[in-house]
């Protein structure tokens, strides 16, 4: 019998892989928190099938994205990162990645940990929606953009509030698997 999605994961078996395994899964993992907050921003104005292509890149020209390593990265970094075609070779999205790897760092030193400071948006509690369609989720909420401001504030850069929610959806901050998907309940024993 055949298990009722979310009309985006159909879109390619790649973001069906994701949807099923990871998509509003809750993350406390800094290194990952950092990983999806790294791949959100690279996603601003494409597609997330196209991040999700380049992932395995990602993590291999970002260090396997450890935030102590990339707050160091200089200028031939910097350079080799531009021509590396494997990742989206965009000059502010890479500088972005470096910038937010220290202001990343910092959350660390002052709350202990990343995980401890995101989740504290929420309340550290997966919200879980009732959405019945696809039509009905938002690009943003109140929450992301409160997210949005207290992080640009801290330094990061690509973190609108648009990016904010779908980061929240990644990391299960938000169960924003529609109600008939099979993901839905499971999400919401986590």
């Amino acid at each position: 019998m055949k298990q009722t999605k979310c009309a985006w994961a159909l879109s390619s078996p790649l973001e069906e892989q994701y949807h099923d395994q990871e998509w509003g899964v809750p993350i406390h993992d800094d290194r990952l928190l950092f990983e999806f907050l790294t791949l959100e921003g690279a996603q601003a104005g494409l597609s997330w099938s196209t991040i999700l292509k380049r992932r395995d890149a990602y993590r291999i020209a970002f260090d396997n994205f450890d935030p102590t390593l990339i707050a160091q990265y200089d200028h031939n970094k910097v350079s080799s990162l531009l021509e590396n075609t494997g990742i989206i070779r965009n000059r502010l999205k890479i500088h972005s990645v470096i910038t937010n790897a220290q202001a990343f760092l910092a959350i660390q030193a002052e709350f202990g940990s990343f995980d401890h400071y995101i989740w504290s948006f929420v309340k550290g509690q997966t919200v879980h929606n009732a959405w019945l369609h696809a039509s009905e989720v938002p690009a943003f909420s109140d929450v992301s953009l409160k997210m949005s401001q207290a992080l640009k504030k801290r330094g990061f850069k690509f973190v609108g509030s648009v990016i904010c929610y779908a980061y929240m959806q990644a990391i299960g901050m938000m169960n924003d698997h529609t109600v008939d998907c099979f993901r839905y309940a499971k999400i919401n024993t986590l």
